[in-house]
C-alpha cells in the first residue's frame, strides 16, 4: 500500500510539473498587444482640384509628390482586430498652378484607423483598415501670400497590408492608404478654387511586436 501510495504521489508531482512547465511556455508565447512599425511611405497626390475660379479644364492646382518616414502604433484587441494611429512630422509640398510653381505649405496627417487581420497565427497576416485623417495645414506660402488655404482638412482613411512575420517579435510590412485631404483656396479672402490632394500612400517598413 505504501508503494502504491509513494507511486501516486511520485505520479501527481509528476504531472503538476508537466502542467507548470506548459503553463510557463504558454506564457512565454503570450504576446504583448503592442506593435509598432517604422515605415518608408511614397505620397502620391490624386491632384484633382477644381479649376481656379471655374475658368475651364486649365488653371488647375497640383500639389508635389513625396517620400516621407513614418511610425505607427498599433494595439490588438483580440487577435484579428487591431487600431493603428499613424503619425509623422510636419511635411513640406510644393504647389504648382498649370506647371508654375506659386508656393509651398506644410501639412500633419495623423491617421486613425481600425484593422481586421485575416490570419494572426500566420507568417502571411493581410489586413484591411478602414478609420479618419486629420490634416493640420500649416505655413502656407502660395502667390507670395495673398492666397491661402483652410488650416485643417478631415476625411475619411482606407487602407490595406500585409505583414511577413520572421518571428513572433520582428515583421517587414507592405502598406497601402487612400486619404480623404482637401482644402478650400482663397485669394484676398475670397475662395476661387478647392485643393484635393486626396492621396495614395505607398509604405514599407518594418515591424516589431512586443
Amino acid at each position: 500500500m505504501k508503494k502504491i501510495t509513494t507511486l501516486l504521489t511520485v505520479s501527481a508531482l509528476g504531472a503538476l510539473g508537466a502542467l507548470s512547465l506548459a503553463s510557463n511556455n504558454a506564457m512565454a508565447e503570450e504576446q504583448s498587444p503592442w506593435l509598432v512599425r517604422v515605415r518608408a511611405v511614397h505620397i502620391d497626390p490624386a491632384d484633382k482640384s477644381d479649376p481656379v475660379g471655374g475658368t475651364g479644364a486649365s488653371d488647375r492646382l497640383t500639389v508635389s509628390s513625396k517620400t516621407i518616414p513614418e511610425v505607427d502604433f498599433s494595439y490588438f484587441f483580440t487577435p484579428n482586430i487591431a487600431a493603428e494611429l499613424i503619425l509623422t512630422y510636419p511635411q513640406k509640398h510644393d504647389v504648382y498652378l498649370d506647371g508654375a510653381k506659386i508656393g509651398t505649405f506644410k501639412h500633419l496627417p495623423p491617421t486613425l484607423t481600425a484593422q481586421y487581420h485575416f490570419s494572426p497565427e500566420k507568417s502571411f497576416d493581410p489586413y484591411l483598415g478602414a478609420g479618419i485623417n486629420y490634416t493640420r495645414i500649416s505655413g502656407v506660402n502660395l502667390l507670395g501670400g495673398s492666397a491661402g488655404l483652410e488650416s485643417h482638412s478631415v476625411g475619411l482613411a482606407v487602407q490595406a497590408g500585409v505583414d511577413y512575420k520572421f518571428d513572433k517579435n520582428w515583421r517587414i510590412n507592405f502598406d497601402v492608404k487612400k486619404l480623404q485631404l482637401r482644402s478650400d483656396v482663397s485669394i484676398n479672402g475670397s475662395k476661387v478654387s478647392q485643393v484635393k490632394v486626396d492621396p495614395w500612400l505607398i509604405g514599407l517598413g518594418v515591424g516589431y511586436r512586443f
